[in-house]
């Protein structure tokens, strides 16, 4: 057997994860995410797919967000009809975020053809809810540590990758007459000290990795999360306003909540109304109590590890619009974490201007979001094509993450005990991926490079 790879996506940036595998004539694609962020990216996804969609037999997802699933309804509109197979986690998150994902597309097409301020007479969504309902029935789900067959000598298996819920790395075992290859993803790796998701499993080999490289020159900050959110809530509210909280729905807004719990028990937090605006968060939040016992395996967790008694989930509209009467010491928790849609976007016009308020970032904000844009101190932002100001307080916490830190991905790649044949350091904006392609050839001392998008590569000839 031959085995080629080409890059489709995460190559010299964190989205649109998307890695093709022929095998002979048999395509495995592995993840299948949407693009995000700057527009030169994000307009990708409207260019006909690199190859032929009907063409690709299988696929394997590492995880549920949407830059690593975000594609799939297109994919599928587009021809695609193979199995895909993932954990059973991941299968119920997949179906949560992109059922959003199709809603919010739709919504902003209808809008932007309201408003006129889409430079196309008919603006479209990239899918619709129809399209995210093709998905559903061809998600196979499978146990982690479970090896399954792909197609006749090649196997696959699900190793834990923490990050979120269902997260995983992909081992790929290619089986010839006289010997076998490995092919491992690592999917987006997580935390060795994260409270509600287990610690990356230990690989000690692979022929061939690919590597992802978020946060590879993110020198680790050794604070105290805790107590470095207590003093930013603390101080947020001091100025008189409310505090808005742009957090992913699945993972971040457990996250936060399970620390805000914390706070409030202990009285390291004064008590004050929180509210989750974000009807995927509270669907997401059911989901992890639902898989407590099979994500933290050996938990020591209970089923009231998100709740406490000023906390109040929001699902209806006319509520989340109500929130816009809370003018002092309230904490709203909304969706998306990089607030490139969603109702976070209403809470944004709404309160960018308020001098008082606090917008407080708990996660990465991907170059060319409005959460970057915050972030890097831009004095207006566009959101539903009008201008809005920003007279409010910008903060972050740092060190809360789902991803690891440099030296994590450090810790996690020291545990091999031989070297690939080639690491392919993907999912990293370039300073980040070359910051780790030159830590793993330098002092490694494997052999390593960063793709470009649409480059192939020989992996093996011959198996």
């Amino acid at each position: 057997m031959d085995v080629r790879a080409k890059f489709l996506g995460a190559n010299r940036t964190v989205t649109g994860s998307k890695h093709l595998l022929e095998i002979d004539d048999y395509k495995l694609l592995i993840d299948c995410g949407m693009f995000q962020g700057m527009k030169m990216l994000r307009l990708r996804n409207w260019e006909p797919f690199p190859i032929e969609p009907s063409s690709i037999d299988a696929m394997i997802l590492t995880h549920a967000h949407i830059d690593h699933t975000g594609y799939l309804p297109r994919l599928v509109r587009d021809g695609f009809s193979g199995p895909i197979y993932c954990t059973n986690a991941t299968a119920d998150l997949a179906e949560l975020l992109l059922r959003d994902s199709a809603k919010l597309q739709v919504e902003e097409a209808e809008y932007t053809k309201r408003k006129g301020y889409s430079i196309h007479q008919n603006p479209e969504p990239l899918y619709n809810e129809k399209d995210v309902e093709r998905v559903l029935p061809l998600l196979r789900t499978v146990n982690y540590e479970e090896k399954f067959e792909v197609r006749p000598n090649v196997y696959a298996e699900f190793l834990r990758a923490g990050h979120i819920l269902g997260a995983s790395m992909v081992r790929v075992t290619v089986r010839g007459k006289d010997h076998e290859k490995t092919i491992l993803f690592s999917g987006d790796i997580g935390r060795y000290n994260d409270p509600l998701h287990p610690i990356p499993a230990e690989v000690k080999s692979a022929d061939i990795l690919f590597m992802e490289s978020t946060y590879a020159n993110k020198i680790p900050v050794h604070v105290e999360i805790l107590e470095e959110l207590a003093l930013k809530l603390r101080s947020a509210l001091k100025r008189g306003g409310c505090v808005v909280i742009p957090a992913f729905a699945v993972g971040r807004t457990q996250m936060i909540l399970f620390y805000l719990r914390q706070l409030f028990l202990t009285g390291r937090m004064e008590s004050c109304p929180v509210y989750v605006d974000s009807p995927m968060a509270i669907a997401a939040t059911k989901l992890y109590k639902h898989y407590l016992d099979e994500n933290f395996p050996g938990n020591t967790l209970d089923d009231n590890i998100f709740d406490f008694p000023q906390l109040t989930y929001v699902s209806e509209q006319s509520q989340s619009i109500g929130l816009n009467e809370i003018k002092s010491r309230a904490i709203i928790i909304s969706a998306s974490g990089m607030a490139t849609g969603g109702r976070i976007l209403h809470h944004l016009a709404n309160r960018l201007a308020r001098k008082e308020d606090t917008i407080l970032f708990i996660g990465f904000q991907v170059e060319g979001t409005r959460g970057r844009d915050l972030l890097e101190g831009r004095n207006e932002i566009r959101i539903f094509g009008e201008l809005f100001p920003v007279y409010c307080d910008v903060q972050q916490v740092i060190g809360f993450s789902a991803h690891a830190d440099r030296d994590e991905l450090r810790q996690w790649l020291n545990g091999f005990e031989s070297s690939p044949k080639m690491t392919f350091v993907v999912h990293g904006e370039i300073d980040a991926a070359v910051a780790m392609k030159d830590y793993i050839k330098n002092t490694l001392g494997w052999n390593a490079m960063v793709p470009e998008y649409l480059e192939s590569y020989k992996l093996f000839t011959g198996i």
